[in-house]
């Protein structure tokens, strides 16, 4: 694995850029996998490029459980969240270094969607088995790794690690720039 690193929180700001919506435009990606009434998990949302259009998405009664380990991310997206009027469909939380913290949403998530965060945790494994546990039988994990940063060795270890969780290869879906897979917890 290689060594651990997590996104400065000031990049946060240039992630938001809306030319990146050119080439990973949040609708597009998440549209075929988020439905209203849905419960998503998103850990490292950072100031929620993903976010708002999860909660768009996931309507009035769905909900979002958006968790990061930087203070300064949740906070700008809780800025960005109710200047949308999108507050009540999002929980933020803050998670521990080695831990998401949702051993509460056991078997309730309907999607997660890992963006361009699991090569910053330091025991993906444990990352991709807090997930699998989070997740309803037949749910799904959408894992999109950014090309520039992740090696092609580096997101097949990652791939292992999910099947190691008990997570499926559904799909891989063509996302701009990123290696992508969209993995399933087993029905029964």
């Amino acid at each position: 694995m290689s060594e651990h690193r997590v996104c400065p929180w000031w990049i946060g700001y240039l992630l938001l850029n809306p030319l990146r919506r050119l080439g990973q435009n949040p609708s597009r990606i998440l549209a075929p996998y988020v439905r209203e009434g849905m419960t998503v998990l998103e850990p490292g949302p950072g100031m929620g490029f993903f976010t708002l259009e999860l909660a768009r998405l996931v309507g009035p009664s769905g909900r979002v459980v958006a968790v990061d380990i930087q203070p300064r991310m949740l906070a700008a997206l809780k800025r960005r969240l109710n200047k949308r009027g999108l507050q009540e469909r999002v929980e933020a939380r803050l998670a521990a270094a080695d831990s998401l913290g949702v051993a509460d949403l056991a078997s309730t998530i309907d999607f997660a969607l890992a963006f361009a965060m699991v090569h910053e945790m330091p025991a993906r494994q444990a990352f991709f088995r807090e997930v699998a546990d989070a997740l309803k039988p037949g749910a799904s994990l959408l894992v999109a790794e950014p090309r520039g940063h992740v090696k092609p060795a580096e997101f097949d270890a990652e791939l292992q690690a999910a099947a190691q969780a008990g997570l499926e290869l559904a799909d891989q879906p063509a996302i701009r720039r990123s290696y992508t897979a969209l993995l399933r917890k087993p029905s029964s």
